[in-house]
């Protein structure tokens, strides 16, 4: 891997740098933890149509559907140096330019991209996902919500689990199984569901870091046009399988990761000798945040090896699953070194104005423990890499 920029990628990352820096609202570190997320949105509405202006809302579009048809480096580097300026991030368009959207490109009719496309570069659709069930999570194609032909709409009955900002979207990728008879991963169609049809209902869900980005869907008889499939009836979890690629790098994590260990140590530099650091009590801390640093280090240079295979022309496959297990586990580790830096003042409430660092490390450290849950297990990563990566057997 050489780690050094062309002279076009070097131009291209002081483009963006310098950008950030003239552009984006000013956050205190850790600010994205404090407040709701409505006034967080409300508050980056203009740093948004700015990068709207550039095309680097979805940068890894192509051209002639809004993007700015990067290559894979330059979306890796754009993303690096977003991550390294904390810049503000349009949270709301996770599903839809991450995952709606560049589905639609890949599988969807020229209708299609042309009609639900442009809504989404503009933030006025907001996007959810419809995959996760009770009883249908890492094992996804075990949903068992149904879809049943009925002229030239769907009817769809069951629920949905764990949806993200399912409370303020317009649109949810939605799985369904349309072949009750198929085998698992067969007879499922993936379907675009409008959220004001009758028969939704969204049951917002808190977690126990106090968030509510998360609710659960019920669907009773609701009515969705075969207009509104994704790719082919039946195999429609090819379809949800479907990325750019673009993303699975995950090198904002790393960097951001890596933020939140630095926050520490500085933290404990210039609190040593007062009651909210307990490093002058346990000098062997030095040791502990040493080697999150190093492990951070271990997670950015994950991300440049994914970066490197895709800039080949290849697809990361158990390649994205070791970062996805080794950032997740890692995300954890550094939360609770946080925890042991801050002593008893870590547990305070973030409204509270004695919580060190806004009181982002125990939300930190609540909010990590769904982790190695959400997006695929630590086991099912361990699976994928032994099964993949080291041509293990699979057990029985």
């Amino acid at each position: 891997m050489d780690f050094r920029d062309s002279p076009e990628e070097a131009a291209f990352r002081q483009e963006v740098r310098e950008f950030i820096a003239q552009e984006a609202p000013k956050l205190e570190p850790g600010s994205e933890f404090a407040g709701d997320y409505l006034e967080q949105f409300a508050a980056s509405q203009q740093w948004f149509k700015k990068l709207g202006e550039r095309r680097w809302l979805a940068p890894a579009w192509p051209k002639e559907y809004g993007g700015a048809g990067m290559t894979v480096k330059e979306q890796f580097l754009f993303n690096e140096e977003m991550a390294i300026a904390r810049a503000p991030r349009p949270l709301h368009m996770i599903i839809g330019v991450g995952m709606a959207g560049p589905t639609i490109i890949v599988h969807g009719t020229e209708e299609q991209k042309k009609y639900f496309l442009p809504p989404i570069l503009i933030g006025q659709d907001i996007w959810c996902q419809g995959y996760s069930e009770p009883e249908a999570g890492s094992d996804l194609a075990s949903l068992r919500t149904r879809a049943v032909r009925d002229g030239d709409d769907y009817v769809v009955n069951g629920q949905k689990i764990w949806t993200s900002i399912a409370h303020l979207a317009k649109w949810m990728i939605l799985l369904a199984r349309t072949d009750p008879d198929a085998p698992k991963h067969k007879g499922i169609t993936y379907f675009l569901m409008d959220m004001k049809s009758p028969g939704v209902e969204t049951r917002p869900l808190t977690n126990m870091a106090g968030g509510r980005e998360f609710s659960e869907v019920f669907l009773e008889n609701v009515r969705i046009p075969k207009s509104n499939i994704i790719g082919e009836e039946n195999r429609g979890w090819y379809a949800a399988v479907t990325t750019l690629d673009f993303e699975r790098s995950a090198i904002g994590s790393a960097v951001g990761m890596r933020q939140s260990v630095e926050d520490l140590v500085r933290y404990a530099k210039e609190h040593s000798a007062d009651a909210t650091s307990t490093l002058a009590e346990n000098p062997v801390l030095r040791f502990e945040l040493a080697d999150r640093l190093v492990e951070a280090e271990v997670g950015r240079m994950l991300s440049y090896r994914i970066v490197s295979l895709q800039a080949k022309g290849l697809i990361p496959n158990y390649e994205a699953s070791i970062v996805k297990l080794y950032n997740m586990e890692l995300n954890q580790r550094i939360a609770r070194t946080g925890m042991h830096v801050l002593g008893m003042y870590g547990q305070l409430e973030r409204g509270s104005k004695w919580a060190p660092l806004r009181g982002r490390i125990k939300y930190m450290y609540l909010r990590s423990l769904g982790s190695t849950i959400e997006g695929g297990t630590s086991e099912i990563q361990r699976n994928i890499i032994a099964t993949r990566g080291l041509n293990l057997p699979r057990g029985d």
